[in-house]
């Protein structure tokens, strides 16, 4: 069999050419020829891996298997895609071991056969994907704690918040009036802060809802939604005077009880901080390459641009 060399110029040329560290090896599994990336990937001079067994380049306790492996490859030598394969492991000169992905194509040199190997060091890319698996499951701790907490604050702490709201309220029917100006103030305060505070326990739950309904996400139409938010503000609409208007919305996967209460938020914030006459909100969607982007425009005070981070934090 004839062995390809790095002195074949035009097949040398196009092995350089290539992004990724190529292996040419033969029916034996000797590697007939590597481009400059190999060689530097797992740290060989250039033409100094040329003949070795291509199990050089892995761990010595994956070898025996992939000699085995790469038999019954050449047998059936199919293109091989790197995502048809995880978890491969290269080794260096050095001895270290780094993660890789791998294609493999048949290869007709002379009239004989090769086997092209494409190797790509995936290091940061599992690192990557280590760090987000490390934060979907920080995130998850956190939803739990988060639902756990939502469960405190509707038992343990709307009870006796019920108890100093009730007591309020009966000092505010029974004594207001009766009393100086600065004990009805005094009862005001008390009566208003309870409020504030239960308004204050139902967004947290509201909020822990979000990630926690449990529901299964299915097709939603948002034109459906937007009309059902529409229909609970249908009193507050009609008293304002509002004037809406929508364009086609498409349909997305979601949990439809959610896209409802997201719109019925954003309207009627646009109705409640607008002093126009009358209050005109807009809401319309367009496609922006891979994703939708709606918008829901009104001509009232609109958000200072330095409180529009804060918007989308809890109690803000």
């Amino acid at each position: 069999m004839d062995t390809p060399t790095r002195a074949d110029s035009s097949l040398n040329q196009l092995l350089e050419v290539v992004p990724d560290a190529l292996v040419v090896t033969d029916s034996r599994g000797r590697i007939a020829m590597t481009n400059n990336l190999a060689d530097q990937m797992f740290g060989y001079a250039a033409g100094e891996l040329t003949g070795q067994p291509v199990e050089i380049l892995l761990p010595a306790r994956l070898r025996e298997r992939h000699q085995h492996h790469r038999a019954q490859y050449y047998q059936h030598a199919q293109p091989r895609q790197m995502d048809q394969v995880t978890s491969l492991t290269g080794r260096r000169k050095n001895d270290s071991e780094f993660p890789v992905d791998i294609s493999l194509s048949a290869l007709t040199i002379a009239d004989s056969r090769y086997v092209l190997a494409a190797v790509r060091d995936v290091t940061a890319r599992r690192h990557m994907e280590e760090t987000l698996q490390k934060h979907a499951k920080d995130l998850a701790r956190s939803n739990a704690d988060l639902a756990q907490f939502a469960y405190v604050a509707s038992h343990d702490l709307q009870e006796p918040l019920r108890i100093v709201s009730s007591y309020a309220q009966l000092l505010e029917r029974r004594y207001k009036g009766r009393l100086d100006a600065d004990a009805n103030e005094f009862i005001d305060f008390m009566v208003n802060a309870c409020r504030r505070m239960q308004n204050m326990i139902n967004d947290l739950l509201a909020y822990a809802r979000v990630d926690s309904s449990g529901k299964e996400l299915e097709e939603v139409d948002l034109n459906r939604a937007l009309a059902h938010a529409s229909d609970n503000l249908r009193a507050l609409m009609n008293e304002r005077g509002v004037e809406l208007q929508t364009s086609k919305l498409p349909t997305i996967v979601a949990e439809e009880s959610q896209m409802v209460q997201l719109f019925q938020n954003l309207l009627a914030n646009a109705i409640k901080f607008n002093e126009s006459t009358p209050p005109r909100i807009r809401v319309s969607c367009a496609e922006d390459k891979t994703e939708q982007v709606c918008t829901v425009a009104d001509n009232g005070i609109g958000i200072d641009p330095r409180f529009q981070e804060r918007i989308f934090k809890p109690f803000q």
